[in-house]
């Protein structure tokens, strides 16, 4: 046994040390490898303040129906400058984007934002704007009028004397005669006796009934 363990102690080493030599120096970077999947989101940051505003641009042409509005307001302005309309005329151009109907016959507008509502509201709609309630005086402006109408309802009031006793439905609603008429048959309506609202069908025939509550197109002129 003893004589074993002296031949082991004996014997060359192997070559190999069984402790670990200090660390080499860094070996050159490999490759970027493929990126990773996208972690979850923040939550929302704060909202920033607000800017300064930018400086104003330059005002572009105004085109309604395809035409050059502003070319065709100097030709009007030149009519009607002489007349008492000037005021509403500046005061309807400056609003006559707003409607989604806008025709012009000879030097009148009808203009509609195609709201529907009783006779007493469309007279008071236009009323307000400075307008009046639309009233053809020819059969090119009564057709015009019919252009409105959509799918349903095709029906509008025009601006005949509601009140049976202060004209028989042949003046305006502010007393004058009317210049031009298309009653339908038997119109106006002789069984009426006291208050009537005067309507244009879509076949441009007008008729009067009592139930001026209706929803009907509002229409109105300049």
């Amino acid at each position: 046994m003893f004589l074993l363990f002296c031949i082991l102690c004996l014997m060359p080493p192997s070559g190999y040390s069984q402790l670990s030599g200090p660390p080499g120096p860094p070996g050159i970077l490999g490759p970027p490898g493929p990126p990773g999947r996208h972690g979850p989101s923040g939550p929302k940051g704060e909202r920033g303040f607000t800017g300064p505003a930018g400086p104003p641009g330059f005002p572009g042409p105004a085109v309604i129906c395809g035409r050059d509005v502003f070319g065709s307001i100097n030709q009007d302005l030149e009519a009607l400058k002489n007349t008492h309309k000037k005021k509403v005329v500046f005061f309807f151009f400056s609003s006559a984007t707003n409607y989604v109907f806008f025709r012009r016959v000879g030097q009148k507008y009808f203009v509609s934002n195609k709201e529907r509502g009783s006779f007493s509201g469309a007279t008071e709609f236009c009323s307000q704007r400075g307008l009046e309630l639309a009233l053809p005086q020819n059969e090119e402006e009564n057709r015009v009028l019919t252009q409105v109408f959509g799918d349903v309802d095709k029906m509008a009031w025009i601006n005949v004397n509601n009140k049976k006793a202060e004209g028989n439905f042949a003046t305006d609603l502010k007393n004058r005669p009317l210049t031009f008429t298309k009653w339908g048959e038997g119109q106006p309506d002789k069984s009426i006796q006291d208050t009537g609202c005067t309507m244009l069908s879509e076949n441009g025939v007008w008729r009067v009934t009592h139930e001026c509550s209706l929803n009907a197109y509002i229409i109105c002129q300049i």
